[in-house]
């Protein structure tokens, strides 16, 4: 069914809030969404890494002028709900006169075995309206997609289909001093263990609008005083003011090179100094 012009009802997963989910949340006033993914429960050896945490995703989703965004915690007593259960559990609370258009993608499906659809609800009585999906480079957006990508590093492929860049997010740490030390100071954040995880290299970024150079991994360099787990090290190419503690997001825009291992500190300053010239320059 097309799109009525009545006010809509999103549901979805909306994992990056990409160009396909975008589509489905434009014109919803609501959206129903889970906070931790189905697979988590159902089967976590297969669950995939998330392109958002959730406070991100659900501010995105916001972002696209949703004005409530209801949040599910995916349980086990949810994944053996038959479908028509879970719509008058669920949808049903949302829309009890079924006065809204429930916009959805063509892969949604919802209920015991993924039994459910747009068509279920359609039978139950729900307007509905199936959402084509986005393309981007002759192929469907989907977020598996730009998982990939992020993977392979294509940071430019990934903006492509989530219509700006991939945001990475997470805790600000104390690091080791050697930053400012050698005139590139850093602010150091933990990435959200959730997150899908980045090629170890040299990234060109953004920290709070501003120009940035980061590297993504364990700084081998120090040795014995590398990180022991990957790190998000930024170092602001225009001028400072970087936060100390609380959540630090950065915006990756490209790769520059792979992470490597110096035989010297200076070596390392000289390098770093090359790949910020070379941001500048670019630009």
């Amino acid at each position: 069914m097309r799109d009525s012009g009545k006010r809509g009802l999103a549901i979805g997963f909306f994992d990056g809030v990409h160009l396909g989910h975008q589509a489905i949340l434009a014109g919803a006033g609501v959206a129903i969404t889970f906070k931790n993914h189905p697979l988590s429960v159902l089967a976590p050896e297969k669950a995939p890494q998330m392109l958002m945490a959730w406070p991100d995703r659900e501010a995105a989703i916001r972002a696209c002028g949703v004005e409530s965004v209801i949040g599910l915690e995916f349980t086990p007593a949810m994944a053996v709900l038959e479908a028509e259960d879970f719509a008058t559990g669920y949808i049903a609370k949302v829309d009890p006169g079924k006065s809204c258009q429930i916009r959805s993608g063509a892969n949604w499906r919802f209920g015991r075995g993924g039994r459910g659809s747009l068509a279920t609800l359609a039978q139950l009585g729900y307007e509905v309206c199936e959402v084509p999906y986005a393309v981007c480079g002759g192929e469907i957006v989907s977020s598996t997609r730009i998982r990939k990508a992020l993977a392979n590093g294509d940071l430019p492929g990934a903006a492509a289909m989530l219509g700006k860049n991939w945001m990475l997010s997470g805790t600000i740490v104390h690091g080791k001093g050697e930053g400012g030390k050698m005139g590139f100071p850093t602010v150091n954040i933990l990435p959200d263990a959730q997150l899908v995880k980045l090629p170890h290299g040299v990234y060109e970024c953004r920290y709070g609008g501003k120009k940035a150079v980061a590297n993504y991994g364990i700084a081998p360099t120090f040795r014995e005083r590398a990180w022991q787990t990957p790190v998000c090290e930024v170092h602001v190419i225009e001028g400072s003011g970087t936060r100390e503690s609380g959540t630090g997001k950065v915006e990756m825009v490209r790769f520059l090179r792979p992470e490597r291992q110096f035989a010297s500190q200076e070596e390392l300053k000289a390098q770093i100094r090359r790949d910020v010239d070379g941001i500048l320059q670019s630009l």
